[in-house]
């Protein structure tokens, strides 16, 4: 959706498709743009050949629950190499290059493999997971309840991966074969950001970092999926024993704008982060 309403705001000729899994109920969500739809569901091997048909640049993401890269990416790059793709933007995740447990190193590969040009987008910690993932804690317990200790993280605004992404795609010439960390000016850890939090939201959040296991039981006592868990620890955990990631320039670089810093995205997002859970 970020990547679309960008697109929305800028001068192109590109004609527009959203993969969809419910032609209807999606249709239905991106009434407001000038936009094409065609059935497309990673589950579904048979409606990759169809959506790509024609396709010039394709804009890829890995939905959260889908991991098999095997059983389902392979595939679905096969059918780029075979419809003729032009180009894949992949988004990614930042320190793709040195973790080999995520899956986004492997669709890398994959797409690498196949020799289609690419441009790879590698964001830091999404600031929606505060209004998404975390959110319940946040406005039930007035907590941030993960396992991250003192790890210090770079962030992100989705809606700022939303820019440069599109403006990759009305300039894809200018973005093939290269890969891009984006992150905004600050190095945070969650006890600031909690702080920051405190005095926008004008309420005590205050930071807890569990061990694991402790961690796995709460949320398994409040029914998240296992995978989802797990995919929390990998998220908050292993950073603690990693390098300190750097920031980047590449989101000014792009846009041509500064990336929004955490606290005027808080400031933005103050309803959904106050309101009833």
């Amino acid at each position: 959706m970020a990547v679309i309403n960008a697109l929305s705001k800028l001068p192109h000729e590109l004609d527009l498709y959203a993969g969809v899994r419910d032609l209807n109920e999606d249709m239905r969500k991106l009434d407001n743009f000038n936009i094409r739809f065609s059935y497309f569901d990673l589950t579904d091997i048979n409606s990759y050949q169809t959506s790509l048909d024609d396709c010039d640049i394709l804009f890829l993401l890995r939905p959260p629950q889908i991991s098999e890269v095997e059983k389902y990416f392979r595939p679905l790059i096969d059918a780029c190499v075979n419809s003729g793709v032009g180009h894949i933007v992949f988004l990614s995740v930042q320190g793709v290059e040195n973790s080999r447990l995520i899956p986004h190193g492997k669709i890398e590969k994959l797409i690498l493999e196949s020799k289609i040009p690419y441009t790879f987008l590698r964001p830091a910690y999404f600031m929606q997971n505060f209004t998404t993932t975390l959110r319940s804690d946040l406005i039930k317990n007035k907590q941030i309840y993960l396992p991250a200790g003192k790890a210090k993280f770079t962030l992100i605004d989705v809606s700022d991966i939303g820019a440069v992404a599109a403006n990759i795609l009305t300039n894809i010439s200018l973005h093939k074969n290269k890969a891009y960390e984006l992150t905004n000016e600050e190095k945070l850890t969650f006890s600031e950001m909690a702080e920051i939090l405190s005095n926008a939201l004008n309420t005590q959040i205050k930071f807890e970092s569990p061990d694991i296991l402790s961690f796995f039981i709460r949320k398994k006592r409040e029914r998240l999926p296992t995978m989802l868990i797990l995919a929390m620890i990998m998220l908050h955990f292993f950073p603690r024993f990693q390098k300190e990631p750097e920031t980047t320039e590449w989101v000014k670089k792009i846009t041509d704008r500064s990336p929004a810093s955490f606290k005027q995205f808080i400031n933005k997002n103050k309803k959904t982060l106050m309101a009833p859970y």
